[in-house]
């Protein structure tokens, strides 16, 4: 009589909430991993108006985040780092759109993973110099899209396969570490 093999065990399905921090267009999306499938569940852009003051932008980033994380319950999130730029003002705003973000994430007790802009070009095209229109047609390919997310989505969406990447990588490494 043959002995039974245990079954295999279910593919874990992890959730990632990506973001491209700005403070007048946060690119967001939730990347969904099962086994070696990788799937967008949604994406957007939360576009706040010039006429907005900062604080204004900033609650709403927050706010409109708040409400993705509600709806698609991530597990994890990660983000784009901080670019280096022309001028202090222009960091400092940038920094508070991305503090905007990262409160918005460590409020539901997600673990916060950051990743540079050329780690991210480079998860999507190959390459980390890469132009946005590049990012985004990629992006598109990559994860069988039916149409080309709008730039910061489609940076978004890159952060989350930059996740993912990097995940597998980590757990290949900590495979051979444990090996016998």
């Amino acid at each position: 009589m043959p002995i039974p093999r245990p079954a295999a065990p279910a593919p874990i399905t992890e959730r990632v909430l990506s973001i491209d921090p700005a403070l007048r267009n946060t690119g967001w999306a939730i990347v969904e991993k099962t086994g070696r499938e990788m799937k967008a569940i949604a994406y957007g852009v939360i576009s706040n108006s010039p006429k907005l003051l900062h604080s204004g932008c900033l609650v709403a980033i927050r706010e409109q985040l708040h409400d993705v994380i509600r709806q698609h319950a991530p597990t994890v999130c990660a983000i784009e780092a901080t670019i280096y730029v022309q001028s202090f003002k222009t960091a400092i705003v940038l920094g508070t759109a991305r503090a905007a973000c990262l409160i918005a994430a460590a409020e539901h007790g997600m673990a916060i993973y950051e990743y540079a802009p050329k780690e991210v070009k480079q998860a999507a095209v190959g390459r980390g110099a890469a132009q946005k229109e590049q990012v985004a047609f990629m992006i598109r390919s990559m994860l069988r899209l039916r149409e080309t997310p709008p730039a910061d989505a489609a940076d978004a969406l890159a952060v989350g396969i930059a996740h993912f990447q990097n995940a597998d990588a980590g757990a290949a490494i900590t495979r051979e570490m444990k090996r016998v």
